[in-house]
């Protein structure tokens, strides 16, 4: 007999190995659809090893908080990273309240990478941590509102049962699936929209600009080098992983018997999940900044919709 936690360990080592994969996928379609050849699939694994082996130049007016944040950073993304039921079987860290856990680690992390750029004194990773605080705070309602729906989708008159993640990906979409909920079909755009948001994806922030008018994200890491810039990849890796087994644990629920072609699924179902985000910064532009508020006013708004379908159903 297999043991239980087993096929969730490998999922989880699948994730430690293959999170680099997802932004070569995302770069190899965005070539394919401009005639390119494009970087090679593995060329996240190159960049790293690279940055592993050099040293790291760090200003003499930064402090402790510059060298901290990336480590921090990437330890937040190993906790919440657990708490998710990868593959589609149930974390063996799971418990009551886990999603909550892990939204908040996940922004720890961002947390701590905002202070390094403001460590810098620099007033343009200022304007980049600024802007990071600022859209993280309007995704996060949107999150949680989709959380409380995958709660409610499973809930009987016992709701308190439901509120694990490992709940509510390892079952209840599937049910939702088979009942034609309509509010199943609203999750999957609100998390794809916040996939792009958490991620710093296009059309809300593009990761290979140096435009100061439109930077986000990497504007906040300019100042790093070597092992902390490697830091910082792997675990934008590792959350690029996270939100894309979310996205698949609701539209690939766990329904197959075989733990092993379970497991094949949904690491399918992530990598198609890289490739449509490689389609849609492909064939979309990044939009100015104010409509990004106005984006995620209107996932929250879809997102509270079907919270709502959920509970009076």
């Amino acid at each position: 007999m297999m043991p239980t936690a087993l096929p969730f360990w490998c999922s989880f080592a699948l994730a430690l190995c293959a999170a680099p994969l997802l932004p070569g996928i995302i770069n190899r379609v965005k070539a394919k659809f401009a005639g390119r050849q494009g970087k090679p699939v593995l060329q996240l694994y190159y960049d790293l090893a690279k940055l592993l082996r050099k040293g790291a130049v760090i200003s003499t007016s930064t402090t402790w908080v510059f060298a901290a944040g990336p480590v921090l950073s990437l330890a937040t993304v190993f906790v919440a990273l657990p708490l998710l039921p990868l593959g589609g079987f149930a974390s063996p860290f799971a418990f009551q309240g886990d999603f909550l856990l892990a939204a908040y680690v996940l922004g720890l992390g961002r947390f701590f990478l905002i202070l390094a750029a403001l460590d810098t004194g620099s007033a343009f990773e200022g304007m980049g941590a600024s802007r990071e605080a600022a859209y993280a705070a309007l995704a996060e309602p949107a999150l949680f509102l989709c959380f409380l729906t995958l709660a409610g989708l499973g809930a009987d008159e016992h709701i308190a049962l439901h509120l694990s993640l490992s709940t509510m990906f390892t079952g209840t979409p599937s049910l939702a699936w088979l009942e034609a909920r309509p509010e199943v079909l609203l999750l999957p755009l609100v998390l794809f929209l916040l996939l792009l948001v958490e991620n710093c994806r296009i059309p809300i922030d593009d990761p290979n600009t140096h435009l100061e008018l439109t930077m986000i994200h990497e504007v906040m890491v300019l100042d790093h080098s070597g092992p902390d810039l490697a830091f910082i990849h792997y675990a934008a890796a590792l959350k690029l992983w996270f939100f894309s087994a979310l996205l698949a644990g609701i539209v690939v629920p766990a329904i197959f018997s075989n733990p092993w072609v379970q497991l094949a699924v949904n690491s399918a179902a992530i990598a198609a999940v890289a490739v449509l985000v490689g389609v849609t910064e492909s064939i979309m532009a990044r939009v100015r900044l104010p409509r990004i508020a106005q984006l995620l006013g209107g996932a929250g708004a879809l997102a509270a919709l079907a919270l709502m379908l959920t509970l009076i159903r």
